[in-house]
């Protein structure tokens, strides 16, 4: 029988052992040690920011920038449909709403359907724009970078500069990823809206297991972020606290294998870049990455119009792939929620499946699942 191919699996033949065993012997296994601070300065030093905390995950750090937002009951808040659901909960966690848009072929949020939204469906009163036919004011934008790729940042921040709107970019799956031509030209994924968020489950290019970062545009906000996530302790000895805190530090264990995994990011997108490649030099036609950016290539994204019949055939060959994400509007938590102009999110849906793409996939690995997608298609 032919060996199991999964689709996305941690790397970890770096120096995790090392470091987390080191962590073991100083006895820092929890929310303190020096492994923390390590991965936060040297992500922030990768990612070209002043400063950087860790937190439990890529859902908290969203929660976080939610709240530093001042986002709360009653607001609007735009994100796309295309995605996973994390990216929208931490919306209604702060008791906020929901207005979901349509992607364009990058897979990320449409900038042109983003424009005739605010300009057609909204108007302003007291400087704040309200949704005339909710009748509540936007109050931000989430934009997430889809598989590694890049969202059109350089026309999005104008229109939220133009609607002054904070924008929270969800780069749970582009890190690594930043873009190479206009305004924002050496800038990572993450790094130009007013915060950035950053998952590492052990599906995405660098793994802690769990976890996730954040970043902002200005050092205090990361402060104030950082401060919520420790339980908004004040003071250390007397336990003093001046908000309503969370439970949402990484521990020190996680981040030195983060540690170890960025050691190795570079690598790791080598790596993926070159497979993705290998794929389509064996006829398998996988859908392109924005012009804009230089991606990480976390996943490989394939058209087919026979899905499920895809999915199953590769499933029986022992090769694991998925289709993307059912609509976040189609979720019945969801399906009351406001919506605009959505047609191209309900056309991809429709037709696109993962193949595997972890960094540790070998040239045969690819070559046979290309041969079994071929033999299929054809």
């Amino acid at each position: 029988m032919e060996h199991f191919i999964p689709l996305s699996v941690p790397n970890l033949n770096g120096n995790e052992l090392q470091y987390v065993t080191e962590a073991v012997k100083t006895e820092w296994l929890s929310t303190g040690g020096a492994c923390i601070s390590r991965f936060e300065q040297e992500f922030a030093e990768y990612a070209q920011v002043p400063e950087a905390t860790a937190v439990q995950s890529g859902t908290a750090a969203l929660h976080l920038s939610m709240i530093a937002c001042g986002i709360g009951a009653g607001d609007l808040v735009i994100a796309p449909t295309l995605t996973f659901i994390a990216a929208v909960n931490p919306i209604c966690y702060v008791g906020a709403e929901p207005v979901f848009m349509d992607c364009d072929d990058s897979l990320c949020i449409d900038p042109v359907k983003l424009e005739q939204y605010l300009s057609e469906e909204c108007e302003e009163r007291g400087g704040k724009h309200y949704d005339k036919m909710l009748d509540k004011p936007v109050k931000a934008i989430v934009i997430v970078h889809i598989f590694g790729n890049g969202a059109d940042m350089e026309r999005i921040m104008v229109l939220a500069a133009l609607y002054n709107l904070p924008v929270i970019e969800d780069a749970s799956e582009a890190v690594g990823t930043f873009f190479i031509t206009g305004k924002y030209k050496g800038q990572m994924a993450g790094t130009i809206g007013n915060y950035g968020t950053y998952s590492f489950n052990g599906n995405k290019i660098i793994t802690t297991g769990g976890g996730g970062m954040l970043v902002a545009r200005k050092t205090e906000h990361v402060k104030y972020a950082k401060h919520l996530s420790t339980q908004a302790k004040s003071d250390e000895l007397y336990f003093d606290h001046d908000y309503i805190g969370y439970n949402y530090r990484m521990t020190n264990l996680q981040a030195a294998v983060g540690v170890a995994q960025l050691e190795q990011l570079a690598k790791f997108i080598n790596v993926k870049k070159r497979n993705y490649e290998y794929y389509k030099e064996l006829g398998i036609d996988l859908m392109p990455f924005s012009n804009h950016v230089r991606p990480n290539y976390w996943f490989y994204s394939y058209m087919s119009d026979n899905l499920n019949r895809l999915m199953k055939h590769l499933e029986k060959c022992h090769v694991q792939a998925r289709p993307v994400w059912k609509l976040i509007h189609t979720l019945p938590m969801y399906k009351h929620c406001r919506t605009y102009d959505i047609s191209e999110a309900t056309k991809y849906h429709k037709k696109i499946i993962n193949i595997p793409c972890s960094s540790n996939l070998r040239n045969m690995d690819v070559e046979r699942v290309a041969a079994l997608i071929k033999g299929f298609e054809e």
